[in-house]
């Protein structure tokens, strides 16, 4: 069984790590530097695209250690997949509270129409460091992951 799950752990976590990453080096710059009408409509377009793709790949990822860590032969092992697992939950727990309801917020805004207080409330940097903030995480638990099934070879 660990021969074939911990090859499907990695690939799903390298799989949200690599969406991450990719938010990191092209997504973010660019909603960092739009105008804010401009900003609206391309982060209502980005939110949408990685659903349910990124929560399928988080909770498999989270999933797997777990069990990974139930069934490894060795202590290394298992507690490298426990920390895979924990940091997996970590980046989930960022992206619901503090990511999710700010993709909400702003696809349900209309970029034509922008509401007058919007330049005191745009979410973008709290998003972006958020973002980061699981990028991070989720970059980690890869290479926890991948360390784990090294062990297992």
């Amino acid at each position: 069984m660990i021969a074939y799950l911990a090859p499907v752990v990695v690939l799903l976590n390298g799989l949200a790590a690599g969406v991450l990453l990719g938010t990191q080096l092209g997504g973010w710059p660019l909603l960092a530097a739009l105008p804010a009408d401009r900003y609206v409509h391309a982060h209502a377009f980005f939110a949408t695209r990685y659903d349910p793709a990124m929560p399928l790949c988080l909770l498999g990822t989270l999933a797997g250690d777990l069990w990974l860590a139930a069934i490894s032969p060795g202590p290394a092992a298992r507690a490298l997949f426990v920390a895979g697992a924990a940091l997996a939950a970590a980046t989930i727990t960022i992206s619901l509270t503090k990511n999710v309801p700010v993709n909400k917020w702003v696809q349900k805004l209309d970029p034509d129409d922008l509401p007058d207080d919007f330049a005191e409330r745009d979410p973008r940097w709290r998003w972006g460091a958020w973002n980061q903030r699981r990028s991070a995480l989720t970059g980690l638990a890869l290479v926890v992951n991948c360390a784990a099934l090294t062990l297992l070879l």
